[in-house]
């Protein structure tokens, strides 16, 4: 009798200390730490992928017209010819690049990575309100990525309308060669991509509002957790916008509807769907397209300031008002989106209202960054990798600032609108400042992710080399 009670009781332990299986631990987890590393390590995957194309078509423009054995080998003779980057693969390649970096990279990346690992840790939560969810957001990222990684391989070529696939180049299958197939694949991968962003911010926010430990009320949390809740809120709003943008798009191209398409002549024939307009497409961008600038940065901004405050020895300056500035930020990227339409022939009055709201915006961004340099004043800086990546962070936020609001002036935007000038203030604010705000977060929280300290020397020399 004893030896059958100790095999049933033994029996009953083998149950209580069940191992998970590989698949289950590692691949279909539902533990928030283990997803946030599969958005890190995907987003960066990515971001190697949209890097080494920017390389491609940056040697182009370095030396153009010139032969490069270089374009030759990744590109072939069909889109390098001659070693020579063709002008429908330069296109493909800016397209690309600039979808990945913005949405696979930045977007999936930071809060995708971060908003899985503090949101549990920091509101005293066993986990995300649901694990399922959380692993579903996951996997509809990596397929929407893979969509998009493959789109590239297409013997028609990627998508080659810019990254904001205005129409008609996108709406048209025969306006340039990467609009058949590749174009195709890109909305199929961006409607993908939106369903995973709007599972995972339904869950962050039902998390942060429902799961919070006792006695930590919304204005006890910390500020990453405000960045984090008020970036999902922000997704939630703006990405059923793009998504229905990409649908009628999608019915364009393959159902002969005309919701983007005018009237357009095709060799002396006008379409037979037309009607449409171009413009209603561009409202619908960038109705999502500047909350997206700030679905971001928050994150980048609410990393930064516990880095900061951890790293100065001091508690943040101004509690009460960054998260009032992260609030009045989640407001007013609603309503500035027609700065990127002065061009368009809006109504002078209506281009004055975003000319105001889009200066508005400068202040609760100046609030913060007054913030971070009042907390770093007579503190005891402690100058680690990741501090040294926040404070660039605050330094590029500055003058993605004052470039932002030289262009939010409708007489210098028309001036300057598709320049270089444009350009670079757009890769200041998002490819330094919320780049940096990443890096700045993977050196802080490497060690709570992996148990692992990173190397002090390489990080530093991580910081230079890209400064």
């Amino acid at each position: 009798m004893a030896a059958v009670a100790h095999d049933a009781h033994g029996h009953h332990e083998d149950h209580g200390h069940h191992e998970e299986s590989f698949v289950s631990k590692y691949i279909f987890s539902q533990d928030h730490k283990m997803i946030s590393k599969q958005f890190l390590m995907t987003a960066v995957f990515m971001g190697v992928v949209a890097m080494l194309l920017s390389i491609l078509f940056r040697i182009q423009l370095a030396w153009p017209g010139e032969s490069s054995d270089f374009l030759s080998f990744f590109l072939g003779d069909q889109w390098a010819p001659g070693g020579v980057l063709s002008e429908d693969m330069y296109l493909g390649l800016v397209t690309i690049h600039g979808t990945i970096m913005v949405f696979f990279l930045l977007t999936g990346g930071l809060s995708g990575t971060f908003s899985n690992l503090l949101i549990p840790y920091q509101i005293g939560a066993r986990d995300m309100a649901s694990g399922f969810l959380n692993m579903l957001s996951y996997w509809l990222f990596f397929i929407s990525s893979g969509l998009m990684f493959v789109s590239l391989f297409v013997e028609t070529g990627p998508a080659m309308s810019g990254w904001t696939i205005y129409p008609p180049l996108s709406a048209l299958p025969q306006a340039v060669s990467g609009s058949g197939l590749g174009m195709t694949l890109w909305l199929a991968s961006m409607a993908i991509f939106i369903a995973s962003s709007l599972i995972g911010s339904l869950n962050y926010i039902v998390t942060v509002l429902n799961l919070r430990t006792k006695g930590m009320s919304m204005t006890r949390m910390p500020l990453t957790i405000w960045a984090f809740f008020v970036t999902a809120i922000l997704g939630v709003l703006s990405f059923p916008v793009l998504l229905s943008a990409a649908v009628l798009l999608m019915m364009d191209r393959l159902a002969g509807t005309s919701f983007y398409l005018s009237d357009i002549i095709i060799q002396g024939e006008m379409l037979t769907n037309h009607g449409g307009s171009p413009i209603l497409y561009q409202h619908l961008f960038w109705f999502l397209g500047h909350p997206e600038v700030y679905i971001v940065l928050l994150p980048a901004l609410g990393l930064s300031s516990e880095i900061i405050s951890t790293n100065s020895r001091k508690p943040i300056f101004g509690y009460r008002a960054m998260i009032g500035s992260i609030l009045a930020i989640g407001f007013l990227s609603f309503i500035v989106w027609a700065h990127h339409m002065f061009v368009t022939g809006m109504n002078p009055f209506l281009g004055s209202v975003f000319v105001f709201t889009t200066l508005l915006i400068a202040i609760p961004s100046a609030v913060k960054v007054f913030n971070y340099i009042t907390t770093l004043w007579k503190g005891s800086i402690v100058f680690t990798p990741a501090m040294v990546f926040a404070i660039g962070l605050v330094s590029t936020f500055i003058t993605g600032g004052v470039t932002g609001i030289i262009l939010a002036d409708a007489a210098l935007d028309i001036t300057t609108h598709d320049t270089y000038f444009v350009v670079a203030h757009f890769h200041v604010v998002m490819g330094l400042s919320a780049v940096f705000g990443m890096f700045a977060g993977v050196y802080h929280w490497f060690p709570k992710m992996y148990g692992k300290m990173m190397n002090k020397k390489l990080g530093y020399a991580h910081f230079w080399i890209t400064l």
